[in-house]
């Protein structure tokens, strides 16, 4: 993937045209140099997983070495001390003397099922940071396919103004031609100019058009704006398998990433709401170190420290029951978006499937008008040439002709779309484009 971007990199720089699919927009988008929404979820997942980490280390052993080495002196009746010994005199104030202490100091946690939630509310959260980076990279591959129908809609858009352009031209050509035989008039040669100058104008619009939807399109991929692509990809029809209501609701809840990642939300306030409510319980924790102290290196002496603790929570002002009500509050506003994300899902695939079923019959019926326009275009020009007919009859049918071939267009561009939609719908917007 890496090396399909230098290549295309490399390409822009010098100028050069780049052939363009959707599968291959598809996966510039989703790569890790592509999309930027497609990187921001990357590195969330990298938090993600250092947050798991942290909450990992609370259950490790904690380790740690100091060295001391320090010369003072003290004020013992500062501290309390005052030494009365009869007929002799006690100072008060003692020093300069020198103390060091070379220590290891070590500290493990035995008992502590609050910590233990949270590690474990920590990995649901990395689980569910990776199905974010699946539903981002859907998501954008959703996007970039519409975009590139867009563009190639754009394509056919223009294709279909010079071609528009170029009838009108013929039938401007007719019209002279009729009129210097002496079987034609003025007002026809006008009516041809007036169609032609509206074609020319129609076909300015489309190539803007196209411009502005091949620099959304290299956006959305994530190149250079100055890139000059050429779409390998034109609309067309392409039957999609036949797939029931129940049929495409049942793949959606199994295989949307969105899904997937708010159930993981769910069962991460889940356990962080269980780990709140283990903090009531009593904590155990080891603790020991050693290290060798005196006065200097040559009369240390070694000594160590080894203990247990025991805490046990009692009363700290409400704070643990406002976050155990918190944590609850969370948990059950989760659930919440749970239930709404699979209602929305079942939407959402409705909606996709009435809507490709209606651009199909679309497609049908522009393909026959674009038939009949063009039948009905070829007549009235041979009956303008056998002098049965005027031009008005021609310029008609040339009209015609223009909106059948833009019903098509917008027939076949709604279908792709449709057909997008309905991927993005079922969880397999990357599947269907491959």
């Amino acid at each position: 993937m890496r090396l399909v971007w230098l290549l295309l990199w490399t390409a822009s720089l010098v100028a050069a045209p780049v052939p363009l699919s959707l599968k291959r927009a598809v996966q510039l988008a989703v790569s890790p140099e592509g999309n930027t929404r497609v990187r921001l979820t990357e590195e969330a997942l990298k938090q993600a997983e250092s947050r798991s980490a942290q909450a990992r280390g609370a259950l490790l052993p904690d380790l740690s070495a100091g060295f001391t080495d320090q010369n003072l002196t003290r004020n013992l009746a500062a501290q309390g001390i005052q030494i009365t010994i009869p007929g002799a005199h006690f100072p008060s104030f003692v020093g300069p003397f020198t103390t060091m202490d070379a220590r290891v100091s070590a500290s493990q946690s035995v008992f502590d099922f609050s910590s233990i939630r949270r590690f474990q509310a920590s990995k649901v959260g990395v689980s569910a940071a990776k199905a974010d980076v699946n539903g981002s990279a859907e998501q954008v591959a959703a996007q970039v396919a519409r975009t590139y129908l867009a563009a190639v809609r754009a394509d056919a858009d223009v294709e279909a103004a010079k071609a528009n352009a170029t009838l009108s031209e013929a039938v401007l050509k007719q019209a002279e031609n009729q009129k210097a035989a002496g079987t034609g008039t003025g007002i026809e040669i006008t009516r041809a100019r007036v169609q032609l100058a509206n074609d020319r104008q129609r076909l300015l619009v489309a190539e803007n058009a196209r411009r502005a939807a091949g620099l959304q399109l290299l956006r959305a991929v994530g190149l250079r704006l100055d890139t000059e692509l050429v779409l390998t990809d034109k609309l067309q029809y392409i039957p999609v398998d036949a797939v029931t209501m129940e049929q495409a609701k049942a793949q959606a809840l199994n295989t949307r990433p969105d899904l997937e990642a708010q159930q993981q939300r769910e069962s991460t306030a889940r356990l962080s709401a269980s780990a709140t409510k283990l903090e009531r319980l009593p904590t155990v924790a080891a603790f020991g170190d050693y290290g060798s102290s005196g006065a200097g290196f040559d009369n240390s002496l070694p000594t160590r420290t080894i203990g247990i603790s025991v805490r046990v929570p009692l009363f700290d002002g409400g704070r643990r029951d406002a976050r155990r009500a918190e944590s609850a509050s969370q948990y059950r506003a989760e659930k919440v978006k749970t239930n709404d994300l699979k209602e929305q899902i079942e939407l959402d695939v409705r909606l996709a499937l009435d809507a490709l079923r209606s651009a199909e019959e679309q497609v049908k019926v522009s393909r026959e008008g674009l038939e009949l326009a063009e039948n009905e275009l070829a007549q009235a020009r041979r009956r303008n040439e056998a002098g049965v007919a005027i031009g008005v009859e021609v310029t008609d049918a040339q009209s015609r002709l223009e909106r059948a071939r833009d019903n098509q267009t917008t027939a076949l561009y709604n279908y792709n779309v449709g057909r997008i939609d309905l991927a993005q719908a079922m969880g397999a917007v990357r599947k269907s484009v491959e």
